[in-house]
């Protein structure tokens, strides 16, 4: 058997998490079990590594839900609450590694992390029983294992963001952004051609700091990404009434969906 790279979506909404408290629109009052949207997150396992991208509120729920038992790093896109605040439940992935864990972001993003979880960063945090992370500023690509990751900064709002960008050799190309308003020509073209795309699309009106759908979809037809899944979504986007309006290669994202790729080589 081909071994496999495997993405999870953990979590697939907005900040808000959806149903909405004390909302009773149709999306938030649904029986559909894929609009029970946790707050956006993704899981890669290559062949050699498991791989967290960001830590919302929900990575309890998340990671129980997926059977997650162990991570060898965590990514951060930026350090809004919806993509950080899960941070204490990593300790759970730090009581079995001798090692601290590897968690990478943009030095500002680190930064904030680091004001937050002040106590996590400190020298005398050597209890395994706590997160013990290894804060590892991007500047460029680097790799983890045979996969490349290489960051796409993008603008999202007025806060330092990043996506990301993963290669394994034998595997489709897929890029990560799940906030982003803006995508500057420079990331642009590290995105050209991406074979799976996936990028925040909150809700159709217009939103000051996201992209909502018509220009999620424009972006991905401009880069001709050969695969898109819309992610990031608020309860506004009635996704059962909008499938219609979409045709290949696009799709909604939901909570627990997997892609699977065997690794050709």
């Amino acid at each position: 058997m081909k071994p496999e790279i495997c993405l999870t979506f953990l979590g697939t909404s907005t900040s808000t998490g959806v149903p909405v408290i004390g909302c009773s629109c149709s999306v938030c009052t649904s029986e559909n079990p894929k609009l029970k949207r946790t707050r956006s997150s993704i899981h890669l396992k290559t062949p050699e590594h498991s791989i967290l991208v960001d830590t919302g509120p929900d990575l309890r729920e998340q990671a129980l839900r997926e059977n997650l038992t162990a991570v060898d790093g965590v990514l951060y896109t930026h350090a809004h609450l919806d993509h950080v605040t899960g941070f204490d439940e990593l300790r759970a992935f730090c009581w079995h590694r001798e090692s601290p864990l590897p968690i990478y972001g943009s030095a500002k993003c680190l930064d904030e992390i680091k004001r937050i979880y002040e106590w996590a960063f400190s020298p005398t945090n050597t209890n395994r029983g706590y997160v013990r992370p290894e804060p590892l500023e991007i500047s460029g690509p680097f790799k983890l294992g045979e996969l490349t990751i290489t960051p796409v900064a993008v603008k999202h709002g007025n806060i330092d963001t990043h996506g990301y960008r993963f290669d394994y050799p034998g595997a489709p190309s897929i890029a990560y952004l799940p906030d982003v308003k803006t995508i500057p020509e420079a990331s642009q073209q590290l995105l050209q051609d991406i074979s799976v795309l996936i990028i925040d699309a909150l809700h159709k009106r217009e939103h000051p700091t996201h992209m909502n759908l018509s220009e999620s979809v424009s972006m991905a037809t401009k880069l001709q990404a050969k695969q898109v899944y819309l992610t990031h979504l608020s309860h506004e986007l009635d996704v059962e009434g909008t499938l219609g309006e979409l045709a290949k290669p696009f799709q909604f994202a939901y909570d627990g969906l997997k892609l699977n790729f065997a690794v050709d080589r």
